[in-house]
């Protein structure tokens, strides 16, 4: 048994590793370690609780490279990461109350959205162009919802951030990812709290895949940065329709359910 438990970490951890490079580019790392943690006989409240701890390696290793090399001034982005973080917290205290099938029934279309606005407009995101809405209006009200859907349900907030950079705040996809990894770690650090007071975390298994997923992190961002828009693109659509389909697989979707397939 002690070796089983070993050979699993180290699964676990090389499933976070691959979760960190994705993550770090186009986000959509959950759908990795989250099944890999349900496969391994984790119970579902746990795998969720430990997924937000190994996600806030990934997402500072990130937002850390990303700094490093000028693509975002983690200072200045602070009270959108504070904001997103309340948003969380509230969502991870409501998650009990709101009906997750509300937001399982039209996740997967919401992510061929956005997958779709991506791959049909070739030079969106390519350059910096006129933001919409200005930061204080942005951090006030797009940023604290994104957190409170991380909270309460997760999968495609990557996604969301990105799509929010891009058309409404009007920056190119490079430094729309770069931002978007520290809004996610606010995310993160906010549903984590309330994970963690429930007792709902499992430290071995988060710090282990932890581990994976700052080296993970690491390697897809400066990946990112090399690669630019060229990478960035491609890769945020293949994931949101992946993880749309994931979504639309679950037998206990709502859709499925009703129409009884």
């Amino acid at each position: 048994m002690p070796e089983l438990a070993l050979q699993l970490l180290l699964l676990l951890f090389l499933a976070a590793l691959l979760a960190g490079f994705i993550d770090a580019i186009a986000g959509g790392g959950g759908m990795i370690t989250l099944p890999a943690m349900l496969l391994a006989g984790i119970p579902p409240l746990q795998a969720l609780g430990t997924n937000k701890l190994q996600s806030l390696f990934g997402s500072a290793s990130a937002s850390w490279s990303y700094a490093r090399h000028g693509h975002v001034d983690l200072r200045a982005q602070l009270p959108m990461a504070l904001a997103a973080a309340a948003g969380a917290v509230l969502g991870a205290l409501l998650a009990s109350r709101v009906p997750a099938d509300w937001l399982k029934l039209g996740l997967p279309f919401l992510l061929v959205g956005i997958a779709l606005y991506f791959a049909l407009k070739p030079d969106i995101g390519a350059v910096e162009r006129h933001r919409r809405v200005s930061p204080f209006v942005f951090g006030l009200t797009f940023v604290p919802a994104i957190g409170l859907y991380d909270g309460i349900f997760g999968p495609g907030t990557g996604s969301f951030l990105m799509l929010g950079f891009v058309t409404l705040a009007g920056f190119g996809i490079l430094k729309a990812t770069a931002h978007t990894k520290f809004l996610n770690f606010g995310s993160n650090v906010g549903a984590f709290a309330v994970f963690v007071c429930t007792g709902a975390v499992l430290w071995k298994v988060g710090l282990a895949m932890g581990a994976g997923q700052f080296l993970g992190a690491q390697l897809g961002s400066r990946f990112a940065m090399r690669h630019g828009t060229r990478v960035i693109k491609p890769l945020l659509v293949t994931v949101s329709i992946l993880l749309a389909v994931r979504l639309l697989a679950d037998p206990t979707h709502p859709l499925r359910v009703w129409l009884g397939i």
